[in-house]
């Protein structure tokens, strides 16, 4: 009996937690809700960040695209930032947190999110070691610098890098040749580890038998392409944000007076137009993946199609149609297709890209579970947006916001002992 209670009080508050955002419509079962909110459609978003992060990072370093080099060392300290940030919204969403690391304690492959343990554990271990190669150079540059200072901060900084240098101090050509090599190495091991770590979202989506939407062998490879798109286009904003905001207070230090300060350049425009097409190659092919997929899907018009159909041409072709594959897809691809590109449109045209991302987790996670399993019925998620209580909190807008804002203050501190955009 005290074990029926427990499972009745969880059912309970399962209940609970979806009764809290979802509104029904015709013929669902009592026990539907949508369980999995905005932190379910945060969790695929992030690690595709991840992901898209550091396959830009790799163009440079195993494919040799030199008119790359400054954007793909800034995207390599941002996939680290962004790395811890992939579990967040899992840690968020669920009931008892705590447990969350049992994922990272017993790692196997008898499911796909435990298979999360090893390849998170292997994609962070790969992402540190780069770094590592990639600034030793600096690390033991600033132990030089900094040794013999008195100050309470440069002795920290001393200690600091002479802890992250690891005893390596050898600065010859063939200690550097040999970074080089390893860097090279590493990026080439953890492309396919990058894919794999956000294609397992995809694929903990397509198979699941129970849901029409969701069940899919392209699954996998829509989110990684897609993943590629965010991360490539996440990084190019921030940079310019970055470099923009530099220049900007240059000049403004350079206006007060000060004649120490160089006005610096801005983003280079010859380093966003040779980015912005390899981020159109990537979104070509995201875009055929998922018109293939639906495609598919009406060709061969299943039991499930007609509620399918419902759902995409009816309850949700405002989000699917209009917002992701013309608002998120079609219009910043022809602005970044126009010839004369600008800073400026390329900016508007990559919060375009990331927004149609974005509208593609949320179509799939939400849009997943707007129909009921009976086939006659549909729910909607209504977003908890001012909280009330910490669980509206979690699961909904100020919490999705709190996992956006997070990588960037960790890229801040990151950025204060690996700088990303400088390296003198």
């Amino acid at each position: 009996m005290a074990v029926e209670h427990i499972v009745a009080q969880g059912a309970e508050h399962l209940v609970v937690h979806g009764l809290e955002w979802t509104s029904k419509e015709l013929f669902t079962y009592p026990n539907e809700f949508i369980y999995w909110s905005i932190q379910i459609v945060m969790y695929p978003y992030m690690t595709g960040l991840v992901a898209g992060a550091f396959v830009l990072s790799s163009l440079y370093h195993v494919f040799g695209q030199q008119d790359l080099k400054t954007i793909a060392r800034f995207s390599l300290v941002f996939s680290l930032a962004l790395l811890p940030v992939a579990m967040m919204p899992l840690q968020f969403h669920l009931q008892q947190p705590l447990r969350g690391m049992n994922v990272m304690f017993t790692p196997h492959f008898t499911s796909a999110i435990a298979a999360f343990g090893i390849v998170f554990s292997t994609y962070a271990v790969i992402v540190l070691s780069e770094i590592w190669f990639v600034y030793r150079t600096f690390f033991v540059d600033q132990v030089q610098i900094l040794k013999g200072k008195q100050g309470a901060v440069d002795r920290f900084k001393y200690y600091l890098y002479m802890l992250l240098s690891l005893g390596a101090f050898d600065l010859s050509d063939k200690a550097i040749a040999l970074d080089k090599k390893a860097v090279k190495i590493l990026a080439g091991i953890g492309i396919p580890v990058a894919c794999f770590l956000h294609g397992y979202a995809g694929f903990i989506f397509g198979s699941v038998k129970a849901n029409a939407l969701w069940m899919s062998p392209l699954m996998p490879v829509i989110f990684i392409m897609s993943a590629v798109v965010s991360g490539i286009a996440l990084c190019m904003l921030t940079y310019i944000l970055i470099m923009e905001f530099k220049k900007w207070s240059a000049i403004i230090a350079k206006g007060k007076g000060d004649e120490s300060v160089l006005v610096i350049a801005g983003a280079e425009l010859d380093v966003i137009t040779k980015t912005s097409r390899y981020l159109l190659g990537f979104l070509v092919a995201a875009i055929s993946l998922e018109l293939l997929d639906l495609i598919f899907r009406g060709y061969t018009a299943m039991k499930s199609w007609d509620i399918l159909r419902s759902v995409m041409y009816g309850k949700d072709f405002i989000n699917i149609f209009v917002l992701q594959y013309t608002l998120g897809n079609l219009v910043p691809f022809i602005m970044l297709l126009i010839p004369g590109v600008t800073i400026r449109r390329t900016f508007f045209a990559l919060i375009l890209v990331l927004f149609g991302v974005f509208m593609m987790r949320w179509n799939v996670v939400i849009g997943g579970q707007a129909f009921s399993l009976s086939f006659a019925g549909y729910m909607h998620y209504h977003m908890p947006i001012i909280p009330h209580n910490m669980e509206t909190y979690k699961e909904g807008l100020f919490g999705a916001l709190t996992v956006l804002a997070t990588p960037f203050a960790l890229l801040w501190i990151i950025n204060k002992v690996t700088p990303a955009l400088e390296h003198k």
